[in-house]
């Protein structure tokens, strides 16, 4: 099913529907939208782009986006969003690496790029918007390639990651079962960028013929979100942790209790326990986690609202430290070194099959052989199930410290530390050590004394569990999705 036939049913079904907005501000009603994306994919049609080829988009968050990845879908093409942020060498590589035979822009890129340009805003947009004999939707099989998504490659080289029709299709429903409905009366919110987290829930606004609003700042600005929310709600949005933590710090402040907010599904990194509680004692029951991978989009496990308030159950400690329960469309569990499922309880890595599991990696079978094994993707994630199927993650195998040959999972150290009220953020990553293998060391934004944190870890876990050394920073380093780099700590470990 291509994505473009979703488009054009609720165009039909609604043509006067509001569709695109920016800010409060409409710029498209359905029917418009439709049309804009039809005409598109004919004048990317006459300029030789042909159906299965690679169209990237290189742009901010705009409304144009949604138009631009409808019209390449229309066509037959495959989408491929780079991030507005990255740095001109990392979008040049992603052009060359998927023969990307256009890319449509905000602006001229900062490079010469393997690939013809459009910017948005010039004639040749205007040229392309308005093109004769609008194209008919192309026939996609669930099996071919839509969406091209590039990792954050903080392990290497970016990979790109093949999502079909059939892994949007999966996605979506997935979404409407196990995660939250949508009603026309609903709108999508793009704060975080579109050409990855907050892109992919187009689709189930697009389905339901629902409004979609990009920021006037074109980011994430929570007084910006928090003004907007009243006026144009009910709005759900997309949001990394770091990001809740934000926006519910400032309606702490400017006594906001989330008006306008619907469903605010946070995703792409721990959240941790003392900032979703904050974050629903300020809120309210608006908060749905969702845990995925670009290898799995949004499609692995889901922690409901109900979830996330509860306080009565007997566990519902565990559970809302939990990432929550396999989605409708795969089958998750936890696997030992060996492909051999772990008892309940047991700590291994977490393992996925299903719809929303993605093809593979482009042109990189070696990578996909060694992610995909016996059908099972293999996600990096440590976690465990309980007996009820819920599943906490504890970090990635590539962050557990070894020390002394005992494990240590920094994200329950994390937890312990952001206990203390002067801490804001914290990581905690490995340093080689001669004597035990690897030390725990924890990079501490606040005003806490070492002396302190050392006290609260000593009266709550483990003594060999406790971090070596507390390093004070300003800021940790994040990458532009708001995750904490922990390649990077590490390096600066190394470096002194």
């Amino acid at each position: 099913m291509n994505p473009a036939h979703w488009l054009e049913r609720s165009a039909v079904r609604a043509p006067g529907a509001p569709a695109l907005f920016s800010g409060t501000r409409l710029v498209a009603r359905y029917e418009e939208f439709n049309s804009s994306a039809a005409h598109l994919a004919a004048g990317l049609a006459a300029i030789g782009v042909a159906r299965g080829e690679r169209v990237a988009i290189y742009m901010e968050n705009c409304t144009d986006y949604l138009i631009a990845l409808y019209g390449i879908w229309r066509l037959g093409a495959v989408a491929v969003p780079i991030n507005a942020k990255l740095h001109p060498a990392e979008a040049a590589f992603i052009l060359e690496d998927c023969n990307a035979t256009l890319v449509i822009c905000n602006t001229a890129p900062a490079f010469e790029p393997p690939a013809h340009v459009v910017v948005r805003g010039s004639d040749q947009w205007g040229d392309l918007l308005t093109a004769d004999d609008p194209r008919p939707i192309a026939q996609m099989d669930p099996d071919d390639l839509a969406w091209l998504f590039y990792t954050s490659g903080t392990t290497g080289k970016p990979k790109g990651v093949m999502i079909t029709c059939g892994n949007l299709a999966s996605m979506s429903f997935n979404y409407f079962t196990d995660v939250d409905d949508v009603y026309s009366t609903d709108a999508a919110l793009y704060a975080a960028p579109m050409s990855h987290g907050a892109g992919i829930y187009n689709f189930m606004h697009v389905l339901r013929g629902a409004r979609h609003i990009v920021p006037e700042s074109g980011g994430f600005d929570p007084v910006e979100i928090l003004e907007l929310a009243p006026e144009m709600g009910p709005i759900s949005m997309f949001a990394a942790p770091t990001m809740v933590r934000r926006l519910v710090d400032v309606a702490a402040r400017t006594g906001s209790r989330g008006e306008g907010l619907r469903t605010i599904t946070y995703a792409g990194g721990p959240m941790y326990e003392a900032d979703i509680t904050a974050a629903v004692t300020q809120m309210g029951p608006r908060f749905i986690q969702v845990y995925g991978q670009g290898e799995c989009p949004m499609g692995i496990t889901a922690l409901p609202r109900e979830r996330v308030t509860d306080r009565l159950h007997p566990r519902w400690r565990e559970r809302l430290n939990s990432v929550g329960l396999a989605q409708s469309s795969v089958l998750v569990r936890i696997f030992d070194e060996n492909g051999q499922e772990c008892p309940t309880d047991e700590i291994g890595e977490i393992v996925v099959r299903g719809a929303t599991v993605m093809k593979g990696y482009w042109n990189n079978p070696e990578a996909t052989a060694g992610t995909i094994r016996d059908g099972w993707l293999w996600t990096g994630d440590m976690g465990r199930m309980d007996a009820d199927g819920y599943v906490t993650m504890q970090d990635r195998s590539k962050d557990l410290i070894i020390s002394g040959g005992s494990n240590i999972y920094p994200r329950e150290v994390e937890e312990v530390l952001l206990q203390h009220a002067d801490v804001q953020e914290v990581a905690v990553v490995g340093r080689d050590d001669a004597e035990w293998g690897e030390v725990g060391i924890a990079f501490v934004v606040g005003q806490a004394s070492a002396q302190e944190l050392d006290a609260l870890c000593l009266s709550c876990i483990a003594r060999f569990k406790r971090p070596k050394e507390y390093v004070f920073v300003d800021a940790l380093p994040k990458n532009n999705y708001g995750k904490v780099l922990k390649t990077e700590l590490r390096a600066r470990l190394q470096a002194s």
